[in-house]
């Protein structure tokens, strides 16, 4: 089987209740939870939370939550991967054979489902033990520099200083929205997403925002407007 499972604990502190502030009239959760339903790839579409309110706003909007997760899951130091391979412990105590996993973070309104989907058809073909969504730089960053007091700005890459941008290869990063895992390695003690065994599905920096600060969340509503 393939399952979805959306990690939303309760404890946000820069944006309080952030996994289900409103967005456009509905719980931020919401987008998340309809994506991972209408893609149509998912045998369950699971919410692991610790908030008794959070399962009842998942719930209505249809997924499943069929436990509250642990409060040691669920402090600021509690990795996402240790949250989904709790999910993926609880249903396999329970019998079901699970196949692929896909975490989906719950405020990611921006994402497409042809993404989703696309990263399924990766999973899929066994060549891959991750899949998740990236975005690439829109500047090359061979070319970063640092400022530090006691010598100014200095280049990060100085060997890339007399390249052209033609020269230099496309860098991406990871956008934060999804990961697609199959089961044996995601309960690995420490799942790690950069290898060769691992790759990506490329998306637009229209369909990525990280939230971390209220300044990020007017950015997603701008980007929402945009877009959607």
């Amino acid at each position: 089987m393939n399952l979805a499972i959306i990690p939303a604990r309760s404890g946000s502190k820069r944006i309080p209740n952030k996994n289900i502030k409103l967005f456009f009239g509905k719980p931020i959760i919401y987008y998340s939870i309809n994506l991972a339903l209408k893609s149509g790839i998912f045998d369950k579409v699971v919410v692991s939370t610790d908030s008794k309110k959070i399962k009842r706003i998942a719930e209505k909007y249809g997924a499943e939550v069929p436990f509250l997760r642990p409060k040691l899951l669920s402090n600021d130091f509690a990795s996402t991967s240790s949250v989904i391979k709790h999910a993926i412990n609880w249903f396999t105590k329970k019998n079901y054979k699970i196949k692929n996993v896909c975490c989906i973070y719950p405020v990611s309104p921006l994402l497409k489902k042809k993404h989703i989907i696309e990263g399924y058809k990766k999973i899929k073909t066994k060549k891959w033990n991750f899949v998740f969504s990236a975005c690439r730089h829109s500047k090359p960053i061979h070319r970063s520099f640092v400022l530090n007091k006691k010598f100014g700005a200095s280049m990060l890459m100085p060997k890339y200083f007399k390249f052209r941008s033609q020269e230099l290869s496309d860098t991406f990063f990871d956008a934060g929205n999804f990961y697609w895992g199959k089961k044996k390695y995601w309960i690995r003690a420490n799942p790690f997403f950069f290898s060769k065994k691992n790759t990506i599905v490329s998306i637009p920096n229209s369909s990525a925002q990280d939230v971390d600060t209220l300044e990020d969340w007017k950015k997603l509503i701008i980007k929402y407007k945009n877009t959607c």
